[in-house]
């Protein structure tokens, strides 16, 4: 990665950002104009962030870094599109996007199997059991996609929950492969495994939070302005069959 040292500054600097911007639509209250542009924020700088990473990775070449890349890839832009389409409805996105799970689910799979029959059990460094791990959660997220589409889309409270979910998954693996999986970046005093962890944990704790909220309490249909999350009409416009999302005159999914 180094012989691209453009790239990289790149991709460091929105995975920067995208930490930040996720850390505000965690925290801000959901609908407040905060919470949308921090929400654009992050979206635009993940993708940007986890593209470059899995080119980088690949050309290493890094295959686990790599899938990985392109699964955070795939959560974000799947999150997005899920409050993006109208409640029940879907398409070609989705029927690419569980394709590109499929496949991210056999490349792990090939990954580990050529992993376990290496001398070291290892392949660029992972075990072949963590690509089995990253196969079988790849492999879920294809059934779901599945799910979702011969059900011609998602609607109620369903819908923000795979927003919710998925858009934290890909905060935790951001947050992961910087406090967890770079520990020389930080000064000395803060390189203990406790401190590194605080952020994850708080990810993890924020989505399980928001996820409980909209399932048990019916919270989200008392705010109106959950037919904006993340809030990315306000910031991106997506044109499709009835014209440019979040136009006057259009109602948001």
């Amino acid at each position: 990665m180094t012989n691209h040292p453009v790239l990289m500054f790149i991709h460091i600097g929105m995975g920067s950002l995208a930490l930040l911007a996720g850390a505000g639509a965690m925290t801000f209250r959901k609908g407040s104009r905060p919470h949308r542009r921090a929400g654009s924020v992050f979206f635009i700088a993940m993708l940007i962030m986890s593209s470059l990473g899995a080119y980088l990775a690949f050309i290493e070449p890094d295959f686990g870094t790599a899938i990985m890349g392109a699964l955070t890839f795939y959560l974000v832009a799947t999150a997005w599109m899920t409050v993006i389409r109208k409640e029940g409805e879907s398409g070609r996105f989705e029927i690419v996007a569980m394709a590109v799970a499929a496949g991210l689910a056999v490349a792990a799979l090939t990954c580990g199997l050529e992993a376990a029959d290496s001398a070291k059990g290892r392949m660029h460094g992972y075990p072949a059991g963590f690509y089995y791990i990253v196969a079988g959660i790849l492999a879920s997220m294809a059934f779901l996609d599945v799910r979702l589409i011969l059900r011609h889309g998602i609607a109620g409270a369903q819908r923000l929950v795979r927003h919710l979910w998925r858009m934290g998954f890909a905060l935790f693996i951001a947050a992961g492969s910087l406090f967890l999986g770079q520990p020389a970046v930080f000064p000395e005093p803060i390189r203990g495994v406790a401190l590194r962890s605080a952020p994850v944990i708080m990810v993890i704790g924020l989505t399980i939070f928001w996820l409980v909220r909209v399932l048990s309490t019916g919270w989200y249909r008392k705010q109106a302005a959950v037919q904006d999350e993340p809030g990315i009409r306000q910031g991106i416009r997506w044109r499709g069959r009835g014209g440019a999302a979040g136009a006057p005159g259009q109602s948001a999914p």
